[in-house]
C-alpha cells in the first residue's frame, strides 16, 4: 500500500533529488549569461517590425562610448599617416626641369655693296623700304592664340608667350635701352641663373658666342648714333612648344627696322638700319609663376653694318652715305622669313633690303 505522500504511480524511479539535480550541469553562471549575444526585442518593437523575439548584439555595442572615440581617432591617425608615406614614397614624382643653360649667340653683319641711302626725313625711307607695310612699335609684336598643351593649362601658354613679347619690346624697342641706357628692365625677366652671364656681358663684353651685349638686347653707341625717329617698324612671329613635362619652349622671330643718324653730324641725315633677331625662350614652373625666362640663343643679322666691325657691346650701323670696306661673302635679306643662316661671320645685304633710292 501507498503511503499517502507517495504519487499514485509509485515513487519516481532515478537518482533521489529530482529535476534539479538532472539539469545542474547545465546551468548557467552570471557571467555567461552577461556575455549572450541573443537580446529580446520589445513588444512595440516586434509589433512594428515583425521582428522575431530575440536579437543578436554585437560587439560593438558592448563598447563604451570613449573606446569607441579612440577606435575611431587611432583608425584615422592610421590612414593620415598611410596617405603621408604613400605621397613621398609615390613613383611617379613630377620631373624636374633642366638646369638654365648659357645663352649662346649668334652675330652676323651684313654689309652692303652701294653707299648707304639716306634721307631728311625717316618717314620717306620707311615709305621706300621693305618696312612699309610694318608696324610701329609693341602693335608689330603680336601673340599667336594660346593653346593648352599635354601637360601646360592655356593660361601658364599664355603667360610664356606674353613674357616673351615683353622681354623683346623691352629689349629692342625700348629707346633707353637702344641708346645705350639702363637695361634693369631687361634684367628683371631673366631666370635668377642667368644673371651673372647677362652683367658680365654688359660690364666686360667679349666676342666669344657668350658674353655679347648685343644677343641680350639691342642697342648702339650713343657716343656715335642716334635715333631719328623713336619709333621704330617692327614683323615678327611667336611659337610655342611643349619641349618637356616640365618646360614650355618659345621662338621668336622678328625684323626691327630702326632710323638712325649720327650723334654729332646733320640731324637731317637719316638712314634705316635692319636687325633680324631669333630668339629661343625656355620656361619651367617657377620661371612662369616668378614671370621670369631662360634665353637660351640668340641669333641676329644686321645691317648695314661693315664686317670689319669687332664689337660685342653695340651695333654700330654704317650711316648714310657711308660704305663699307669690304663686302661678305654672300648676299643675305634680313627681311626674309624661313631659318635664319649663321654659318658665315658676315653677309652681304641684299640691294632689296635697302630703301630706293629717293628722287628729289
Amino acid at each position: 500500500m501507498n503511503g499517502p505522500g507517495d504519487p499514485p504511480e509509485g515513487t519516481p524511479e532515478g537518482p533521489q533529488g529530482g529535476g534539479e539535480e538532472e539539469y545542474r550541469s547545465v546551468v548557467f553562471d552570471e557571467s555567461f549569461v552577461r556575455a549572450a549575444r541573443l537580446q529580446e526585442f520589445s513588444a512595440r518593437e516586434r509589433m512594428d517590425d515583425h521582428a522575431p523575439a530575440v536579437r543578436t548584439r554585437h560587439a560593438w555595442a558592448r563598447v563604451s562610448a570613449s573606446r569607441q572615440v579612440l577606435l575611431l581617432v587611432m583608425l584615422i591617425a592610421l590612414a593620415f599617416g598611410t596617405a603621408v608615406y604613400m605621397g613621398l614614397r609615390h613613383p611617379y614624382k613630377e620631373p624636374r626641369p633642366p638646369s638654365a643653360e648659357p645663352l649662346r649667340i649668334t652675330l652676323v653683319p651684313l654689309a652692303p655693296r652701294d653707299p648707304v641711302p639716306g634721307a631728311a626725313l625717316a618717314n620717306d625711307l620707311f615709305a621706300n623700304s621693305p618696312a612699309a607695310q610694318f608696324r610701329d612699335g609693341a602693335e608689330g609684336v603680336t601673340l599667336p592664340a594660346a593653346r593648352r598643351t599635354q601637360n601646360f593649362s592655356e593660361s601658364l601658354v599664355m603667360t610664356a608667350l606674353a613674357t616673351a613679347k615683353e622681354y623683346t619690346v623691352k629689349s629692342a624697342l625700348d629707346p633707353a635701352v637702344l641708346t645705350g641706357g639702363a637695361q634693369r628692365g631687361v634684367r628683371l625677366l631673366l631666370a635668377p641663373s642667368q644673371l651673372d652671364q647677362f652683367d658680365r656681358s654688359l660690364t666686360r663684353p667679349a666676342d666669344d658666342g657668350r658674353h655679347a651685349a648685343t644677343g641680350w638686347l639691342v642697342r648702339f653707341d650713343p657716343a656715335q648714333v642716334a635715333l631719328a625717329d623713336p619709333v621704330v617698324r617692327t614683323q615678327g612671329t611667336f611659337s610655342v612648344v611643349e619641349a618637356s613635362p616640365a618646360a614650355l619652349e618659345v621662338t621668336s622671330d622678328h625684323t626691327f627696322v630702326y632710323a638712325v643718324r649720327g650723334a654729332k653730324g646733320d640731324p637731317a641725315d637719316a638712314s634705316l638700319f635692319t636687325v633680324r633677331r631669333t630668339m629661343h625662350f625656355r620656361f619651367d614652373r617657377d620661371d612662369l609663376q616668378e614671370h621670369h625666362l631662360q634665353v637660351l640663343q640668340s641669333a641676329l643679322q644686321a645691317g648695314p653694318e661693315s664686317c670689319a666691325v669687332d664689337d660685342a657691346a653695340y651695333l654700330r650701323p654704317l650711316l648714310a652715305g657711308q660704305k663699307a670696306a669690304a663686302e661678305g661673302p654672300a648676299g643675305t635679306d634680313p627681311y626674309a622669313t624661313g631659318p635664319t643662316t649663321t654659318a658665315d661671320l658676315c653677309g652681304t645685304l641684299a640691294p632689296g633690303a635697302q630703301p630706293s633710292p629717293l628722287k628729289h
